[in-house]
């Protein structure tokens, strides 16, 4: 509700009273009465006449909307009569206050102007500098840490609010339309030399604002960042409550990691400083790119916001509706395409030619159109639909597929999901889908393993086996033969199991397995 004078039809009223209040405060002013509100805001209030009986209405208005309060007024009464009447001295909440400061800031928001500021950087290395030379000392002042940190802070915020603000200024510069070219002309020259100095500032100052952070961490910034909390606790209540404590040195050291990413990034990465830098040079040919739009659009108006206007024109100027649909198919080429059908015949027929995506048209299979499509758009005569067609065989064939594919797979789980360790070498000769699942089972395991002399665990694709690997460290070769060639690699001790197994065998155990497979074997 303390937002609500500011979508009503007297909003300037109310705003013109509330002003009164917020400069009173200002003037360290408790109360105010309303004649000597009405008096000012007829002064300096809205374009229509506000007497004092209309401020007293807004008065009591803002008074039910929570930003004022009132209090009965009883100095300089001199009669009954003036007693019996009701006068009242006006005094703005906390709400209101709220409500002020809330609106203050927006309209700084709005109105900032974005900048990038060189002395604040000359301004940081300043106060940085005294925080070294603090740091350095035997004793730590409490005071002094504090002031200059607060004053780092506060000259570091500005810096990054401002150079937000002016960075998005920027952007809507290098996108300008329809402005003067001289103007933009003019504001170009400035506004390159302007970042022209900041980025030779910047390129400078970044170094020594660098190695002032590193020097003073290294001498020890806990120091600094406890001695601030300290003096900032000092008005506390409780000062001996050690949860307030940390809680404020944690948010130093907060602003501190802030401070020290702006200029100093971690590794393989770049600092915010250089961000900025990289983002004011990519300004200047982005300023440069949008004078010759500019020049462009003056001298030829061949843009697409252009040439809609004159289609659009054109469409205006139209004698009919006839007319303005051979204006459209030839503007953009969208008619029907109904003969382009594909029946099953025309589909076989590219199926067994396969052209590629590069064949030309007049290379590739024709279409052929029936005439009947041609010449009413239609491709069966009229009448009652055709007849259902049966399509069991192609299920039991689909069928029948399916269930030899599980075979196969079923196969191919029982040669290699033994549940005993052995040796690659060992595995023997694999059928086609023995060998395809275990390409993936071995494929799913190479891809975690990190170090070649790692040992790895993986599950399927589906998760229902399970794959361990681990090199036999004597540099043996293992070669599997299949019937799409020989698969060779450097051997390894493999166990697969399903994954309902719970227990999987250690590192120990696996090679111990593995080794009286391979002497059962021999």
């Amino acid at each position: 509700m303390a937002f609500h004078h500011l979508a009503v039809e007297k909003a300037g009223l109310y705003r013109a009273v509330m002003r009164q209040f917020v400069q009173a405060k200002a003037q360290f002013a408790l109360h105010l009465n309303a004649s000597r509100i009405a008096a000012a805001v007829e002064v300096s209030g809205p374009p229509w006449h506000a007497d004092r009986v209309e401020v007293e209405r807004a008065l009591q208005q803002l008074c039910e909307w929570g930003n004022l309060e009132k209090h009965l007024d009883t100095e300089d009464v001199t009669s009954v009569r003036e007693f019996l009447r009701p006068r009242f001295l006006y005094q703005i909440t906390k709400t209101g206050q709220a409500v002020e400061r809330a609106l203050e800031v927006y309209g700084q928001a709005l109105t900032e102007v974005g900048e990038l500021q060189i002395t604040a950087l000359h301004e940081i290395s300043e106060e940085l500098e005294g925080l070294l030379e603090l740091a350095r000392r035997d004793t730590m002042d409490d005071g002094e840490a504090f002031r200059r940190l607060e004053t780092l802070r506060a000259r570091f915020d500005q810096l990054t609010a401002r150079a937000q603000t002016f960075l998005s200024s920027l952007q809507r510069s290098t996108q300008l339309q329809d402005v003067d070219l001289k103007a933009f002309l003019s504001y170009k020259h400035v506004l390159i030399d302007y970042l022209k100095r900041f980025i030779a500032e910047l390129t400078v100052m970044s170094p020594d604002i660098a190695e002032a952070i590193t020097r003073i961490e290294a001498i020890g910034i806990g120091r600094l960042l406890d001695a601030a909390a300290r003096r900032e606790l000092r008005d506390a209540l409780d000062q001996a409550d050690p949860g307030r404590h940390e809680a404020a040195v944690k948010q130093w050291r907060v602003r501190w990691a802030g401070l020290r990413g702006w200029f100093i990034a971690p590794a393989g990465e770049r600092c915010q400083a250089e961000e900025l830098r990289a983002h004011a040079r990519a300004a200047i040919p982005a300023l440069l790119r949008a004078v010759v739009m500019l020049h462009d659009q003056r001298v030829a108006r061949s843009d697409r916001s252009a040439d809609l206007r004159i289609l659009a024109r054109w469409f205006a100027q139209t004698d009919d509706d006839r007319e303005a649909h051979r204006l459209w198919r030839a503007a953009f080429g969208l008619s029907p395409a109904r003969h382009l059908r594909v029946d099953d015949q025309t589909l076989d027929r590219w199926h067994e030619q396969e052209p590629l995506s590069a064949t030309s048209w007049l290379d590739a299979p024709p279409l052929r159109v029936a005439p009947r499509l041609r010449k009413t758009g239609r491709t069966t005569r009229r009448g009652p639909p055709a007849q259902v067609i049966d399509r069991q065989k192609e299920k039991a064939a689909l069928a029948r597929f399916a269930a030899e594919q599980a075979r196969q797979l079923a196969a191919a789980r029982a040669v290699l999901a033994t549940g005993q360790a052995t040796r690659l070498s060992r595995l023997g000769e694999l059928d086609r889908s023995a060998f395809e699942l275990f390409l993936e089972l071995l494929g799913e395991a190479l891809a975690r393993k990190g170090a070649p002399d790692a040992v790895v665990e993986a599950a399927s694709a589906d998760g229902s086996l399970f794959i361990r690997l681990e090199p036999t460290g004597d540099g043996t070769t293992a070669t599997i033969d299949t019937p799409m060639g020989r698969f060779s690699g450097e051997d390894h001790y493999i166990l697969i199991h399903s994954a309902h197994r719970v227990t999987k065998p250690d590192s120990a155990a696996l090679s111990a397995s593995a080794e009286l497979a391979s002497e059962a074997g021999d």
